[in-house]
């Protein structure tokens, strides 16, 4: 929906993103309590919710009763499934997609192995997928692809990617010209750290660090419920920040990045080195020598986030990795923060270890909401 200018129009519009963002928050609630939390009259709100009822967006649950003698008031819901978003990841040689409803329910998804090292062809793949997926569910009210590397979400270039062996390649561009549909080219990590403050229902007046850990560490700063991308695109990348300046040289070239320390393919290295043919998947044989590992990886997680803590100053620190579930790794990564960082700051910040993994391609179909949602000035 556009308005077709200044003025009311405009007003009646933003009332309307306000509206869908709070029935999205609350999931069950009522004309009066709408208009109570978003300051708006109760005049106001119910013309947008009899708008919604009437195209088929919302669902009466009946009245509820109250304590004060009045009208009862009538709970009502959003249909999640009328109002659907999508989220294409690619990544090294795969591509993963997911179609949600407005609630980040899950509806559709396929992953599929491929050959992403060639742009052109991998477009064109991604050409045929908008396309199919805009076929499938004509209720989509957009479509965020992702990639790993630098990528500039204004203009929808993949400036540069290591993961993918790309440089300087317009994605946006091209899928312009074959859909209709809202487009978003975003990085992987900063559609995931969405999602990840939506899940643990944080402040999002705040500001949130999310650092995700796997093939690499990538991390994104969520500020005001926005990802912060920085002038270059570049911030938030906390793996290439550089912990061992001898170290093992890294995928973007330089030595000692915190990525060659931490991340799955780093970990791996140190469990072979203590013990050649031993992998993460049958580690448990040897519970010391894992615990060793998870230790030394955690202290050097632990001393990473506290230049973060004290120049940054989040909120709270998101934690998504393999090795959550480990003990050693967690109490680690505390004890290590902790012990480099100011008191009052360390106090200050939260830290949180997510125990499932946030799946990229939802934290995409996610930003697709959010920018429905957005305000228009």
């Amino acid at each position: 929906m556009k308005a077709a200018g200044k003025g009311p129009a405009l007003l009646r519009l933003n009332n309307l993103k306000r509206v869908m963002t709070q029935l999205r928050a609350t999931r069950v609630t009522s004309r009066q309590d709408l208009a109570l939390a978003l300051e708006l009259s109760k005049n106001t709100v119910s013309l947008i919710v009899d708008d919604l009822l009437e195209q088929g967006l919302i669902n009466e649950l009946g009245p509820v009763s109250v304590a004060a003698a009045g009208r009862p008031k009538i709970e009502i819901t959003l249909r999640a499934e009328k109002l659907k978003s999508a989220g294409i990841m690619v990544e090294r040689n795969a591509i993963h997609w997911r179609v949600c409803d407005y609630f980040s329910q899950v509806i559709a998804e396929q992953t599929w192995h491929t050959n992403t090292a060639d742009p052109a062809l991998l477009l064109s793949e991604l050409v045929e997928v908008c396309q199919s997926l805009r076929a499938a569910h004509p209720e989509l009210l957009g479509i965020a692809v992702g990639f790993p590397g630098i990528i500039d979400p204004q203009r929808g270039w993949v400036h540069f990617s290591a993961h993918l062996g790309w440089q300087d390649v317009d994605v946006l561009t091209l899928l312009k010209n074959v859909t209709d549909l809202p487009l978003r080219i975003m990085h992987n990590v900063k559609a995931a750290a969405l999602l990840s403050v939506q899940q643990l229902d944080l402040n999002k007046s705040q500001s949130h660090f999310y650092l995700r850990i796997g093939e690499g560490v990538g991390g994104a700063l969520v500020e005001q419920g926005a990802v912060f991308v920085g002038s270059s695109w570049t911030a938030g990348e906390i793996g290439h920040m550089q912990v061992q300046p001898q170290g093992i040289r890294c995928s973007c070239g330089r030595l000692g990045c915190l990525e060659t320390l931490v991340s799955q393919p780093a970990v791996q290295q140190q469990l072979s080195q203590r013990k050649p043919g031993l992998r993460w998947q049958n580690a448990a044989s040897e519970p010391q020598i894992v615990n060793d590992v998870m230790t030394l990886t955690g202290q050097y997680l632990g001393q990473a986030l506290s230049p973060l803590m004290q120049l940054v100053n989040p909120a709270s620190i998101i934690i998504d990795g393999p090795w959550n579930s480990h003990p050693a790794f967690v109490h680690a990564v505390q004890q290590a923060a902790q012990s480099s960082t100011l008191a009052f700051t360390f106090k200050h910040t939260q830290l949180h270890f997510l125990p499932q993994r946030i799946d990229p391609a939802n934290g995409l179909a996610l930003a697709v909401v959010e920018q429905y949602e957005r305000a228009i000035a």
